[in-house]
């Protein structure tokens, strides 16, 4: 089972900071979960929220900046003062960053409120100009985000994303589209969902799974992966099996 840290080391570290990124690699994760959304400007970033309101010191939305105005803003704001300032990184910035590293990168597309104009083609550049394509996952709420990305690069796997409500027969709406992977709130997964996905070679992988209950219980249930905002701990708890 995989392990993949949301957002980063978010539970220690301001979420989506480079900071967060480089402490998740540090732990030896196996995958770390970004957010990109896209500027005034047309700049890839990497943020949750299309404001940015709850994370930095600033006040908006991500797609009324240019770059350069956004980078004036504190990112670590979200766990006050304690690490300094920390800048929204650019998706480019990350990139640079991550391909010295041999973990995978789930990139989920935040089109489900705006939908930003070519973020699709925008992120799939950046990610080709660092030669990271055979490590790169892609998610999104947005169905269509994660269908344009396999007309562009089907070579890259895909999730489709949901929330607590989950998706009926996932496993079949995933094959029937070519996306590789169900996404869901931890909420949604039950024993037919999961019989479901490993019917049609689905695999799963679970968010924000932070207690130990959750992650038993995806250890039993032969998921994939595992994304948390405190990574170090499934990764002890794997190595205690031999995983």
């Amino acid at each position: 089972m995989k392990v993949m840290a949301h957002r980063g080391y978010s539970g220690k570290y301001p979420e989506n900071t480079m900071l967060a990124f480089q402490k998740a690699a540090e732990l030896g994760v196996d995958g770390i979960e970004l957010d990109v959304q896209m500027t005034k400007d047309g700049k890839v970033v990497v943020i949750h929220d299309e404001r940015i309101d709850r994370t930095t010191d600033g006040m908006g939305y991500v797609r009324d900046y240019t770059y350069e105005e956004l980078k004036k803003f504190n990112a670590s704001k979200v766990k006050g003062d304690q690490f300094g300032f920390q800048p929204i990184p650019s998706f480019e910035d990350y990139c640079r960053w991550a391909k010295d590293y041999s973990f995978f990168t789930n990139v989920e597309l935040k089109t489900g409120v705006f939908y930003y104009a070519g973020i699709e083609e925008k992120t799939l550049e950046i990610i080709k100009a660092y030669g990271l394509e055979d490590r790169i996952l892609f998610s999104s709420f947005h169905p269509m985000s994660i269908a344009r990305l396999k007309e562009l690069a089907p070579e890259i796997p895909c999730g489709a994303l949901v929330g607590d409500h989950g998706l009926g027969n996932a496993g079949f709406f995933c094959k029937r589209y070519g996306f590789e992977y169900y996404h869901p709130d931890i909420a949604a997964l039950d024993d037919e969902a999961v019989r479901e996905c490993k019917e049609h070679g689905i695999g799963i992988n679970a968010w924000t799974v932070n207690d130990l209950a959750g992650l038993e219980k995806l250890y039993e249930w032969d998921c994939e992966g595992i994304i948390t905002n405190y990574p170090g701990v499934p990764l002890e708890w794997l190595k205690g099996r031999g995983k």
